[in-house]
């Protein structure tokens, strides 16, 4: 019997370096599987090609819109493919290494990694969001690094491949509950949680938070402001001691400011990284 072989679609962007930020955030409003930049040995002139993967592609007037502000600013070169599941893993294979941040280093599980001094994640590439190499992942994991108390609770709200959750439990979590819309993701998270043997750690369930999940010490949500400022009073009410939120672009800052502003949160700690922030609240 024939192997069955997935197929996705793949729109590729390729910008200038000054573009890549804007172009991942605009993209990523086209609700993909996940966004792949090519950084991998670039000098600083040369384009850079950023792809978005989907199940079901965008009518071109979609992306070309949701692509707009950056292509009156930027010069893009837009385009469209179909992809297989081998092509997709081999390209991951060849420009995907491992990334250091904070306590961490994100490696594939093909790479031998020998930073004895940094906590090992490993994460198979599929198709899902969060390998460490994007801003809003990595602003997560130095939040994680620097005020993540060993013992404390964990809540994580669109967990992606689970890599945020997989830290905590390195780092000495015991109770980790995450969650995320995306079926394919819950998958691929469990597999990459017993891949790095805390599997018995985490719960991983489909869906996202409402009032019936439990409170948490430290919770963390890696998602878009679309998606946070919704549901904000509720992850202000299931955090117990920290609340981490990210996938905010920083010219949204003052939105996400105000917002915690209305509900006597005067002062957060913002952190930056290129066109992405972070905020932390102690509670």
């Amino acid at each position: 019997m024939q192997a069955v072989v997935n197929k996705w679609f793949a729109v590729d962007v390729v910008c200038g370096s000054e573009a890549v930020d804007s172009v991942e955030a605009a993209i990523n409003e086209l609700d993909s599987l996940g966004i792949e930049t090519d950084l991998l040995a670039k000098k600083k002139d040369e384009p850079i090609r950023v792809t978005a993967y989907f199940n079901e592609l965008p009518a071109r007037d979609e992306i070309d819109n949701a692509l707009a502000e950056c292509a009156a600013t930027y010069f893009l070169e837009i385009s469209i493919r179909e992809v297989e599941e081998l092509d997709w893993l081999a390209e991951w294979k060849k420009h995907w290494k491992p990334t250091k941040i904070g306590d961490f280093v994100i490696a594939p599980p093909w790479e031998e990694v020998r930073e004895s001094e940094k906590i090992l994640v490993v994460i198979e590439p599929n198709m899902a969001f969060g390998t460490g190499t994007h801003a809003t992942t990595q602003l997560c994991l130095a939040a994680i690094s620097q005020d993540y108390k060993a013992g404390q609770s964990v809540l994580d709200v669109g967990c992606g491949t689970g890599i945020l959750s997989i830290a905590a439990a390195k780092v000495g979590a015991v109770k980790l509950v995450a969650c995320d819309t995306d079926e394919a993701s819950i998958r691929i998270a469990r597999e990459n949680a017993v891949l790095n043997g805390v599997a018995e750690s985490i719960s991983f369930f489909v869906g996202t938070l409402d009032d019936s999940t439990a409170a948490s010490d430290f919770v963390v949500a890696n998602v878009t402001l679309d998606v946070i400022l919704p549901m904000l009073d509720l992850l202000l009410s299931k955090s117990k001691c920290m609340l981490v939120l990210s996938g905010i672009l920083v010219d949204q800052r003052g939105e996400i400011e105000s917002a915690l502003a209305t509900r006597g949160i005067p002062q957060a700690e913002i952190a930056v990284s290129g066109e992405w922030v972070s905020v932390k609240i102690t509670v």
